[in-house]
């Protein structure tokens, strides 16, 4: 990986924790076991100021739990983060990225995402906890196809 990114691993785990509960993410259906398919960005204090995750299904996964620590944002760690994600994605042979929000369609929007009516995600996406009941139903879906 590159930039201070690479795979997060168990110990990653309490750190990001907090930053997605101080982010108002959820963390129910997460834990220190769902690591691998997670990346954080490392800052000068050694421990992750930033994280984001893929949850799997066949050839196409939710991008989850994108969070950049409050001191952290504005220095592009998010857009940089989705990057290395999609290319992670690409390389595992994944062909789209889902994903759910409730106030960051616009960031996604700029980076090739677009709104997508729920009733057209995929039955695997359908049946995620995150889509099934994490996320209010009034969050909105998007995708991107990887090329």
């Amino acid at each position: 990986m590159k930039n201070g990114i690479r795979r997060a691993g168990t110990r990653d785990w309490p750190r990001v924790r907090e930053l997605l509960v101080l982010a108002e993410l959820p963390v129910n259906d997460l834990a220190a076991e769902r690591m691998g398919d997670f990346l954080v960005w490392v800052g000068g204090d050694g421990s992750p100021g930033a994280a984001i995750g893929l949850e799997r299904y066949g050839e196409v996964a939710l991008l989850r739990s994108l969070v950049v620590a409050q001191a952290s944002r504005g220095a592009g760690l998010g857009s940089r983060l989705v990057a290395e994600l999609e290319d992670v994605a690409r390389t595992d042979g994944l062909h789209e990225l889902w994903l759910l929000t409730n106030d960051a369609d616009g960031f996604f929007a700029k980076l090739g995402y677009r709104v997508v009516n729920r009733a057209d995600a995929p039955k695997a996406v359908q049946g995620s906890p995150e889509f099934s009941s994490i996320c209010p139903a009034s969050a909105i879906l998007m995708m991107k196809k990887l090329a």
